[in-house]
């Protein structure tokens, strides 16, 4: 389950706010060290700024030190009925091994109306770090059933029900994602990986042209495309779409060399400078 900070709204501004945008836009910019001496401050003025402590949470969590975040976020989430911050809490309590103390918060959490879908994600997640799979599909199913428009809890379920090899639901789930968000470059890709899985390469094709609209530079994806070429029995076409992924990249050979020799239709070299060669890579 994905483990990025929701985006914090700021509210009615005070002395601080400049500040703490400030650290909203570090932490969302990747810059988790500058959103922590931001919000740090913040709270070093106002000890019950309860936003400035989600902030501070997220920024710490991104570094790794889960510990220095209990503290502060723990005193927020008690004084507040943020349901953001107990959320941010309990990936703390998670992190540093506390993870029952971590279930019981978000089953509190996942309690309260209106619904918060981002505690519906980290409480299945927790359930599935447990090997817990029937546990964390009920958790997001209820989610949705609260919030049914939470396209991010349905692609939740379609991989939970993946990972138990029900590729029907799940690709009847992602399908259904992508009429209702059809330009979401993860669906797309969930959806096609499934076809492939299905062993319905053309469809998966289509899926992975679609991505390569969205992402012309995404080598990953033209390479996934190439599989499915290969398979369709396309090999020139396979072979041209596999040139283009890696030209220029040589972290894709390996992948490549691997694509031609593991599809239908690929090609086998008994030399890897061969295969590169060949790439004209």
């Amino acid at each position: 389950m994905s483990k990025s900070p929701h985006n914090p709204s700021l509210g009615r501004r005070n002395p601080g706010d400049e500040a703490l945008e400030r650290a909203v836009v570090a932490l969302q910019m990747h810059r988790p060290g500058e959103a922590e001496r931001l919000a740090a401050g913040v709270l070093r003025a106002n000890r019950n700024h309860h936003m400035a402590a989600k902030v501070l949470g997220w920024a710490l969590l991104a570094q790794n030190r889960a510990g220095e975040a209990i503290a502060p976020v723990e005193r927020a989430a008690r004084r507040s009925n943020d349901p953001e911050i107990e959320t941010v809490f309990a990936v703390a309590l998670a992190a540093t091994g506390r993870q029952q103390e971590a279930l019981d918060q978000l089953r509190q959490t996942t309690a309260r109306r209106p619904a918060f879908p981002p505690a519906f994600r980290e409480y299945a997640g927790q359930f599935v770090k447990l090997d817990r799979f029937d546990e964390a599909i009920a958790v997001i199913e209820s989610g949705i059933a609260l919030a049914p428009d939470a396209i991010d809890l349905q692609i939740d379920l379609a991989r939970l029900h993946l990972s138990q090899n029900d590729r029907a639901k799940a690709r009847k789930i992602l399908s259904k994602a992508l009429e209702a968000a059809p330009g979401r470059p993860d669906i797309l890709a969930s959806l096609a990986r499934v076809m492939v899985l299905d062993g319905d390469y053309a469809a998966a094709a289509d899926m992975f042209r679609h991505l390569l609209a969205l992402r012309p530079d995404d080598a990953m994806t033209r390479a996934d495309l190439a599989a499915c070429q290969f398979e369709m029995g396309a090999r020139e076409a396979g072979e041209s779409t596999l040139r283009a992924a890696t030209r220029g990249r040589p972290e894709m050979l390996g992948r490549a060399v691997h694509l031609l020799a593991a599809t239908s239709h690929g090609r086998f070299f008994f030399r890897p400078s061969a295969a590169v060669k060949f790439l004209g890579s």
